[in-house]
């Protein structure tokens, strides 16, 4: 009988020790890698490639959870919760869990359960674009997107329709520093498309998407041509580091040439510079309350007349592209 990889995640040594010693007891699993925190966990599971992954609860009420449970979806992963009297669980309280203290037997036979379950299956994210969207986007175009809460997921759902050779993407997600390296190799499974860091001074050039998740400062564009990546610390704009306020603001100077969109996420950040954006110029583009995890971010633009449009989610990617092909005279909105 095939053995089943299996990976634990909890920042508690007492419940890893325990865990894994019950595990390894087990017939028919295999303990493939431990980890005491979330950035850990999630270079552990790219390196391992598990089939079952426990996390401990507080691990679950981490801000940056939700991008680990992207990455199962991505790979197919499995997932259970310790069960814990003492600390509740976070988002995906509803996942099985699992009592280290059960009997070998019943155990295993709760892991095999949660195997069986209809959301062990293959994640059905699109698939990478294999072709370029009829059309070919013009060579001074740019693409700016926000997002915060419930945005991963987001992305990962906008960029899969990326060609490679797409127009030159800038996106603010706000997340954790220590989970930045992670998102952009999430992101890279998704997209044909180069997926890199903010870097001071890179050229934002087609067929790169630029992340500045966690990185330290704000991101923002300088003019040229072709426009450079920068990077500068700063207190909070509308709350966060790196701001997607900021990134929007620094694109004014060529706003004509961009597509700027507001995906879901809690509070303000991006309203306020999507506004100005569209005054200057740019095409500016909400999330739907319906497809939106937290419609916060993509309803302040709304409200305040930044976005000129609403659409779900899996209508933004396909339009943020078309919009590129579009020759749009300068000073028009």
């Amino acid at each position: 009988m095939s053995q089943i990889p299996t990976l634990i995640a909890t920042a508690s040594p007492l419940a890893l020790s325990r865990l894994g010693r019950a595990l390894e007891r087990l017939q028919g699993v295999r303990l493939c890698g431990q980890a005491s925190d979330l950035s850990s966990a999630y270079v552990r599971v790219e390196q391992a490639e598990p089939k079952l992954v426990i996390i401990g609860p507080e691990l679950m009420r981490h801000p940056d959870f939700p991008g680990l449970l992207a990455m199962f979806r991505v790979m197919g992963i499995v997932w259970m919760r310790i069960a814990s009297d003492i600390v509740p669980p976070g988002p995906g309280g509803e996942a099985p869990a699992l009592d280290p203290a059960l009997p070998a037997a019943q155990m295993l036979a709760a892991i095999r359960t949660a195997l069986a379950r209809p959301a062990a299956q293959p994640a059905t994210l699109p698939q990478k674009a294999q072709a370029p969207p009829p059309g070919r986007a013009r060579a001074d175009r740019f693409i700016l997107i926000g997002a915060s809460t419930g945005g991963i997921d987001a992305l990962l759902r906008v960029l899969s329709v990326f060609p490679a050779d797409c127009p030159p993407t800038a996106i603010v997600q706000h997340t954790g520093s220590a989970f930045s390296g992670s998102l952009i190799r999430l992101l890279e499974r998704c997209c044909t498309a180069r997926v890199l860091p903010a870097q001071a001074g890179a050229p934002f050039q087609p067929g790169m998407v630029v992340v500045g998740a966690g990185c330290g400062g704000h991101m923002r564009l300088r003019p040229g041509l072709p426009p450079r990546v920068e990077g500068a610390p700063g207190e909070p704009v509308s709350g966060h580091v790196p701001s997607v306020d900021e990134l929007f603001r620094s694109a004014l100077p060529f706003a004509s040439k961009v597509t700027a969109a507001l995906l879901t996420g809690m509070g303000r950040d991006g309203a306020q510079g999507m506004l100005e954006l569209r005054r200057a110029g740019a095409t500016t583009i909400a999330q739907d309350e319906a497809s939106s995890v937290v419609y916060g971010m993509p309803r302040a633009a709304w409200e305040i007349g930044a976005a000129e449009t609403r659409l779900p989610l899996d209508r933004i990617g396909p339009e943020l592209l078309a919009r590129c092909t579009e020759d749009r005279p300068e000073g028009t909105r």
